[in-house]
């Protein structure tokens, strides 16, 4: 069998010079770069990246939570003795002072106890003073005496009791407020204990949340809240905690704490929903950064800090409360330095960069005291 070159396949014949030319130029490429010859250890241009700058501000770390809204004072009006309903002059829905009349029960039985009682105290008076008299001459022995000074006495407590009685005819607001519905008519026979209406002080809420048990030792008495409701979105209402409850629920382990918020247009009212942001730390002239310029790797957190000659250096922080779009740097950062803030993907230690300042973290404000932020 022939075995020369004549007797192989054509296309074969082409492949075998096109493989030895391709070995001979990576050949003179691997001596070319041996000997130092164009493009051999040329430094990367700087990469182009966006920088901020940590800057100084007061951070106030909160808390998120659920609440209600509660009247600051909540009674039901209720009738003290039986009786008839004569009138109910308030108007439903309406604010009511302090003192003002709710109702007026009938009267006329518990009027003519009284003034049987003044008839028998005015008695008891006049033979204490005959007593007294025969007791001076000795014509009335001391006993006969004392016996008068004590009737008086019963007669006197006599009238004090059906002056009281007479004093429920009439109900009145124990304190200024809202009060509700009427829940009985006029010509209604009432017993003690019947409610008559509802009265509640709103000029001052109360919103009861609650908090896990490992937040209890940041929030106390004092600490400030902003609320904020559905009814009223966007219009925060602000106030501070006002009771810690000593006792935790043993089955989610959390505190009720009670916030007061002032509520002098009425707004809020008792029932409503409120998202809570309760105040655990404020601290002034915290050092905070864009969110996006923090990576991590594994369970540390990182950013490249520009020097500088534009090189980058990657340096671990430890991170605090969180804001929308930035972040508290605790440790490993100084106010003023420049960060990478986009860019950091493909950058190494010690790469030479090119910043640029985007539109975003020029004139980046700091962070204002009623900026909250959460634990991360």
């Amino acid at each position: 069998m022939r075995s020369d070159l004549t007797s192989r396949n054509p296309r074969q014949r082409f492949l075998l010079p096109a493989a030895v030319a391709a070995v001979a130029i990576l050949a003179a490429g691997c001596r070319d770069k041996k000997a130092g010859g164009p493009g051999a250890g040329a430094a990367p241009p700087p990469m182009p990246v966006e920088v901020a700058q940590a800057t100084r501000g007061d951070v106030r770390e909160t808390l998120h939570a659920l609440g209600t809204i509660e009247a600051a004072e909540r009674v039901k009006v209720t009738a003290e003795i039986d009786a008839i309903v004569r009138e109910l002059p308030f108007e439903e829905g309406r604010i009511v002072r302090k003192g003002q009349v709710l109702a007026i029960l009938n009267d006329s039985e518990l009027r003519a106890e009284a003034v049987r009682a003044a008839a028998l105290r005015n008695q008891a008076k006049l033979t204490s003073e005959r007593f007294e008299q025969l007791s001076r001459e000795k014509i009335a022995s001391p006993q006969d005496r004392d016996n008068a000074v004590a009737a008086l006495q019963v007669a006197d407590a006599n009238v004090r009791l059906a002056q009281a009685r007479l004093g429920k005819t009439r109900i009145f607001a124990p304190f200024s407020g809202v009060v509700g519905s009427r829940l009985v008519s006029p010509g209604a026979y009432v017993r003690a204990g019947d409610v008559i209406t509802e009265l509640a002080r709103i000029d001052t809420v109360k919103v009861a949340f609650a908090v896990p048990e490992r937040y209890l030792a940041d929030l106390r008495r004092g600490a400030g809240v902003t609320v904020t409701t559905v009814a009223f979105p966007g219009k925060p209402f602000t106030g501070a905690v006002n009771v810690v409850d000593p006792i935790l629920d043993p089955t989610t382990r959390s505190a009720r704490l009670t916030a007061v918020i002032p509520n002098p247009s009425g707004e809020l009212r008792p029932g409503m929903s409120a998202d809570v942001n309760a105040t655990l730390a404020e601290r002034l002239q915290a050092v905070t950064v864009p969110d996006e310029a923090v990576f991590a790797e594994g369970d540390r957190n990182f950013v490249f800090v520009i020097q500088p000659d534009s090189t980058v250096v990657r340096r671990a922080i430890r991170l605090g409360a969180r804001q929308p779009g930035r972040v508290e740097v605790t440790e490993g950062l100084n106010g003023g330095e420049k960060v990478v803030r986009a860019g950091h993907q493909k950058l190494f230690e010690g790469a030479k960069v090119a910043p640029v300042e985007s539109a975003a973290a020029v004139g980046t404000p700091a962070p204002s005291p009623a900026a909250g932020g959460t634990k991360p």
